[in-house]
């Protein structure tokens, strides 16, 4: 649960909604936006059908279990998207970030919420990026994404590393992260675990 709370605190930071609301089976975010009316983020499936119940346009689950225990749980009312995996690593010091490829070069911005670390390409385009936020002393890595034209060059890797140097700088000294599964083996190679099955569902708005 700890690593879901540290998850959820992160995100919404990253994100720029309200923070969450803690509840019995997890915690509820009102993110109000079209689509995406409220989230609730709960670990294990002792709530799955109470919270599959809510059927309101715009509603969202993040639930941490096995996927093939939370999905029979769910009304066909319910959306599920792709598997996703909770993950943490331990962030050990400061270190280095390694050499940015030639011709690109890196900007970061954002002092207030969360950072965002971005790859700026030969032609002054966005190659990559990602964002982080640091709360309680644990980082929360979100929307990291490289351009398919930038792919195959390392620049997802330095991207999470130059994250990873600047969360322990800021005194994180975990982080975490949910990932796809195109992204956990990157993750994993950079020393990333899985802490969790991760089943993302939704109601789909009108």
């Amino acid at each position: 649960m700890e690593r879901v709370r540290q998850w959820v605190r992160g995100w919404v930071l990253c994100r720029d909604t309200p923070d969450p609301v803690e509840e019995h089976d997890g915690f509820r975010v009102d993110v109000g936006r079209a689509g995406h009316r409220v989230r609730y983020v709960i670990a294990g499936t002792s709530s799955v059908r109470e919270r599959a119940a809510m059927t309101t346009p715009g509603t969202w689950l993040k639930v941490c279990a096995p996927r093939e225990e939370v999905l029979p749980l769910l009304g066909p009312e319910w959306s599920a998207g792709e598997p996703e995996y909770l993950m943490s690593v331990a962030l050990g010091g400061a270190g280095q970030a390694g050499s940015v490829p030639e011709g690109y070069r890196v900007e970061v911005v954002g002092e207030r919420g969360y950072r965002e670390v971005v790859v700026v390409g030969p032609e002054g385009d966005p190659a990559a990026r990602g964002r982080f936020s640091v709360r309680d002393g644990a980082a929360v890595v979100d929307q990291v994404v490289t351009e398919p034209a930038h792919r195959r060059r390392g620049l997802g890797r330095l991207v999470m590393r130059l994250m990873s140097v600047d969360a322990a700088r800021r005194g994180a000294g975990v982080a975490v992260l949910v990932s796809t599964v195109e992204g956990r083996l990157l993750y994993e190679s950079l020393g990333w675990r899985v802490e969790s099955d991760v089943v993302a569902a939704h109601v789909p708005d009108l």
